[in-house]
């Protein structure tokens, strides 16, 4: 029998609330033979499987898809039970867009940019190095057009994919030497995916593809010189201070990196119209609550490791960093390039990342230099 876990009490005012919404929206019920056959349908019990990307109950990106699971069954009244895998248990971490389109699994939690070998604008709906962050992120894709366009090129292989949480701004991540000019990205094996491993390609790097669970006995074992993972709550608990010198910042190869949940989409469609709003609602808040849980971690677990562990916390020099925003900024147009969809996602993204900044540098940018001003304590 499956055990209950315990998560935020903030999952349950949310739960019972959209639980409402689904509810009025199914409509009364009719005592005729059809409102019969459908209640008889209303009352099936659906046993589903999610498969991830990352390792079994890594925090957030592991403990989340469990919390979605635990918020499912209650807000369908035990209808709907989803079982949840890690990377490996199932199937491995980079075939969860193949299992779930194939209906192996109904549900997968993982990472766009793993996919751009089989649709190109994938980068778009994940992370863009000097791209969006995961505020912009949400709100592109909830209101400017780019949830539509996502749907668009997910729909030929079976898939519906929605909003499954976002990292936030990352870290650039460990690494065995110091980075004090472009010449010591030379040759440095870093695993790093999606555009930002093209761009450290083109800066001299060698970019490694691999999944999460593989990471730690490479960095041991001299197969990598670096890699970048998620953030210092994430990298604390995977162990990276143990096998890496040096923790560099900022992450500009992912910004904001959002995490998707797809479906099976025949799957889906056939369930009642209510477990389907359950299933998408339930996926919305694990959305908001695992970007939360990182930004209210990261701070204890970066004091650990720099205060504790005695990590070496360094910055980018700002000339590879402008270098590598040159870089990036050719392999984003390319990629601009590739197919008449994959443009019209580009001018969409580019288009919102402009006005988003327009109006951030009189807004949020400007705030935080404010808040960086000493305050006047001599009255």
């Amino acid at each position: 029998m499956k055990q209950s876990r315990t998560f935020p009490s903030l999952f349950k005012p949310a739960s019972l609330f959209i639980l409402l919404l689904a509810l009025a929206a199914c409509g009364g019920d009719t005592q005729t033979p059809a409102g019969t056959q459908q209640a008889a349908v209303e009352q099936q019990t659906y046993e589903w499987k999610l498969i991830t990307s990352w390792p079994k109950n890594l925090p957030a990106l592991g403990t989340s898809p469990e919390h979605f699971s635990d918020i499912v069954e209650e807000m369908s009244g035990g209808r709907m039970k989803i079982r949840v895998y890690g990377a490996n248990e199932l199937v491995g971490g980079l075939e969860v867009f193949d299992a779930v389109s194939q209906g192996v699994a109904e549900i997968g939690h993982t990472g766009a940019y793993y996919w751009q070998g089989k649709i190109a604008g994938t980068p778009f709906f994940s992370t863009i190095p000097f791209g969006l962050t995961g505020t912009e992120m949400d709100a592109w894709l909830a209101y400017g057009g780019g949830k539509e366009l996502w749907q668009e090129i997910y729909e030929p292989f079976n898939l519906l994919p929605v909003r499954g949480g976002n990292s936030g701004t990352q870290m650039f991540g460990w690494v065995n030497k110091e980075i004090n000019s472009l010449s010591d990205l030379q040759g440095l094996k870093m695993r790093i995916p999606g555009l930002g491993g093209e761009v450290f390609s083109r800066a001299g790097g060698t970019p490694v593809t691999m999944q999460v669970s593989e990471v730690f006995t490479a960095m041991q074992t001299g197969a990598l010189d670096a890699t970048e993972f998620v953030s210092p709550y994430n990298d604390l608990a995977a162990g990276y201070h143990t096998v890496a010198d040096y923790y560099y910042y900022p992450g500009w190869h992912e910004p904001g990196s959002t995490l998707e949940t797809i479906f099976n989409k025949s799957a889906f469609e056939a369930l009642p119209s209510d477990l389907q709003a359950i299933l998408r609602a339930g996926a919305e808040v694990m959305n908001q609550l695992l970007m939360d849980e990182l930004t209210a971690k990261n701070n204890e677990a970066l004091r650990v490791l720099v205060e504790d562990h005695n990590v070496e916390l360094r910055k980018l020099p700002d000339d590879v960093l402008v270098e590598l925003k040159r870089l990036s900024n050719d392999v984003v147009s390319e990629l601009a390039q590739t197919d008449e969809v994959t443009a019209r996602i580009y001018e969409s993204y580019k288009s919102f990342q402009e006005g988003v900044e327009n109006y951030h540098s009189i807004a949020e940018d400007a705030y935080v230099e404010a808040r960086k001003l000493p305050a006047n304590t001599s009255n």
